[in-house]
């Protein structure tokens, strides 16, 4: 019963924040999301797998990272809470997934089967505006990422960083935040040092 209370609370709370779904529709989602509490440094996914579910970001944070030929982490992007754990190529054309999901730190996520919430979209008009939500977001955020790498220098867009993740930036280790920004750790450090924070 606790479990299934959770569920409603957290569905109820992450929701929200980009439609307001009412208790029907609430209903019908609390049916087919879970919880999960996934300690720091864990994988979620990994290349080459066959990715079916999202995994809502509630508390924490992760990355999305390649492995190059050399066996050389590359950040893809940063995940905080209000986005999600998931590959788009994965879910929409059933591609093998072509990065992996790690947490960062400790995180808690509704998770939900994708054909489930495509299911629950097509039967309830606040489930479809909240997948139109996500997908905005989302979009949102890569145009934004694609415009700082092009407009900003390396400082902006650290400063962007801190912006954009706040409190959290301090939970991230820096070799992570310098590949997410573009710069080496030892570039970062400079920035770092000149800004005055360390």
């Amino acid at each position: 019963m606790e479990a299934l209370m959770e569920t409603d609370n957290l569905l109820k709370q992450f929701t929200s924040a980009m439609v307001q779904l009412n208790p029907k529709e609430l209903a019908a989602g609390k049916a087919v999301f879970t919880v999960e509490n996934i300690p720091g440094h864990q994988t979620i996914f990994k290349a080459g797998d066959e990715v079916k579910k999202v995994n809502f970001l509630v508390q924490g944070v992760g990355r999305y990272y390649y492995i190059d030929e050399n066996g050389n982490e590359k950040n893809k992007s940063l995940v905080k809470a209000g986005g999600a754990f998931t590959s788009l190529s994965s879910l929409i054309h059933h591609h093998k997934s072509p990065f992996y999901a790690q947490t960062l730190t400790s995180c808690v996520t509704l998770n939900v089967d994708y054909q489930s919430l495509i299911e629950l979209s097509e039967q309830f008009v606040g489930w479809a505006r909240f997948v139109r939500s996500a997908y905005e977001v989302l979009v949102l955020k890569k145009e934004k990422r694609e415009a700082d790498f092009l407009l900003l220098d390396a400082t902006q867009r650290y400063q962007e960083f801190i912006k954009e993740f706040g409190e959290e930036s301090q939970k991230i280790p820096l070799k992570h935040v310098a590949m997410y920004i573009g710069v080496t750790d030892v570039s970062l450090s400079r920035i770092r040092k000149q800004l005055g924070l360390t």
